[in-house]
């Protein structure tokens, strides 16, 4: 292990100060992964890992684990829960809207990182379900909770693992707070945890965990799957739609079904098949006290670095192709349809105006516009656009600004969420929400919950939607939930092979 920084002179000026700090320790990384070093740890509740892969195949730079968290903020039925244990205390926030009982929590989360670590090490992680909007927007959303899921979580954690991909480097970390015991008592505690942790991570795995067995072709993985809507409700569900639309209601919404299946796998196995699988620019595993959600988003909900504002919209759907002739044919077919074109056009304006409301005028531009971006088992539309953040917004207004996204809901938006809430047939809840993270210097970085399963009770449960506009022909929107459903559930019929 390397040098534990800052060396404790410095550490304790600043705890004498009251101030909250992180110490480090950096490792190199070059017999270490996130998925090898997440293995030794699973059996920690509230566990996560990050990851992204960009462009099919080029890793992002950082990945993070986060564990030990000494803070939970967690959202039901309009109340927010804080637990902790910094304070040993739960308290409930029951006099203040969920946005603002965030905002707080952002605030008073601020901390200074050091320079020489990344700036993922430290912040707030989780997820805001579907129906979070209904708590700043003026919308009833009615249906029953059956799975009993938060409406949001977010953990502080008190220890993290920062991967750096480009430089070889594993980071850390663990956060300490000034707590009125002896700084020299607090330095070792630090330590002793960093120590043992680098002990933890540095175990071998077993063999199981290390082979990777042939995938064999040809597996139903719709096998003993069961979807909520079949496909004549669907059909009924995309008729009323339309009838709207001709009816001047809306110009376009997006209708989802679910599907349910039994597994025996572990949930990290799932992941680990899922990401084999099907790279994507969020990759997420988290692990909470009686459900875990795992994920791999092709979408950015909305993204703030350095008052940079970004929106990547999605929208126009074909599957992948045998091979690339077949991929070009489909990708020409695509960028030729005018159904699947004049869709992405209105959600891209969608995007600009739910942008604009946090940023300066005049510097919402969009950067690319309707390029091809190609996945495992689909291709689709994608463009993108950034702003300059105004000075009276913060990380809070940005993470609400574009939530829910226009390309999981519709247009105009909040008539779409209420066409949603009268046809499907049950709550969304992670679904078309986000995940993502808040920064302790304030950068936020969430993606859109899609090819994104909840399992829970030995259940996995995938969504997927599909979007309606006037000349949708209800058998291939239901074939386009089917083929937005795969990637999850492939990697569920696989997951034996990742033991």
């Amino acid at each position: 292990m390397d040098i534990l920084k800052p060396d404790f002179d410095l550490f304790k000026k600043k705890y004498k100060l009251g101030k909250r700090q992180i110490l480090y320790t950096s490792l190199a990384a070059d017999v270490h992964t996130p998925v090898s070093s997440l293995i030794k740890l699973e059996k920690e509740s509230y566990t996560f890992l990050f990851e992204s892969v960009e462009k099919g195949s080029q890793k992002g730079r950082y990945s993070v684990i986060g564990l030990k968290p000494d803070l939970i903020w967690e959202c039901r039925n309009n109340n927010c829960k804080v637990t902790d244990k910094t304070l040993k205390k739960n308290y409930y926030e029951n006099n203040i809207s969920p946005l603002n009982s965030l905002r707080n929590l952002i605030k008073s989360n601020k901390l200074k990182i050091p320079n020489q670590i990344p700036s993922i090490s430290s912040g707030l992680f989780g997820y805001m379900g579907y129906e979070m909007i209904q708590y700043f927007e003026k919308v009833i959303l009615s249906k029953k909770n059956n799975l009993e899921l938060p409406d949001s979580i977010f953990i502080r954690p008190s220890m993290t693992l920062v991967f750096d991909n480009v430089n070889d480097k594993l980071f850390i970390t663990r956060t300490v707070f000034p707590n009125g015991k002896d700084p020299v008592q607090s330095f070792n505690k630090a330590k002793k945890d960093i120590v043992n942790l680098t002990k933890k991570i540095n175990k071998p795995l077993s063999r199981n965990s290390l082979e990777l067995q042939s995938f064999k072709k040809g597996i139903d993985v719709f096998k003993d799957v069961k979807s909520n809507t079949n496909y004549k409700d669907f059909k009924n569900m995309v008729e009323k739609a339309k009838k709207l639309i001709y009816e001047g209601e809306i110009f376009q919404v997006v209708l989802s079904r679910i599907f349910k299946k039994k597994i025996k796998n572990k949930p990290l196995s799932i992941y680990r098949a899922l990401r084999h699988l099907n790279p994507s620019p969020y990759l997420f595993y988290m692990s909470f006290k009686d459900f875990t959600i795992v994920g791999s988003s092709p979408e950015i909900l909305i993204k703030l670095d350095d008052k940079k504002v970004t929106i990547r919209p999605i929208a126009g759907t074909r599957k992948r192709g045998v091979n690339k002739n077949e991929d070009d044919k489909l990708k020409n077919d695509l960028l030729n349809d005018s159904k699947e074109i004049s869709e992405h056009l209105m959600l891209l304006d969608l995007g600009r105006n739910d942008i604009s409301r946090v940023s300066q005028p005049g510097t919402v531009k969009v950067t690319d516009k309707m390029y091809i971006e190609y996945f495992s088992h689909v291709m689709h539309i994608v463009s993108n656009i950034e702003a300059k953040l105004k000075d009276k917004n913060d990380s809070t207004d940005v993470l609400f600004s574009g939530f829910p996204a226009g390309t999981v809901t519709g247009a105009p938006k909040i008539r779409a969420i209420q066409i949603i809430e009268q046809l499907e047939k049950s709550r969304r809840n992670v679904y078309a929400g986000s995940v993502g993270y808040i920064s302790n210097n304030g950068d936020v970085n969430t993606c859109i919950a899609l090819r994104t399963a909840l399992i829970k009770n030995n259940y996995i449960y995938v969504q997927a939607g599909a979007g309606i506009v006037a000349d949708s022909k209800p058998k291939n929107e239901f074939k386009e939930t089917e083929n937005k459903a795969l990637a999850i559930l492939t990697a569920c019929a696989y997951a034996n092979n990742f033991k």
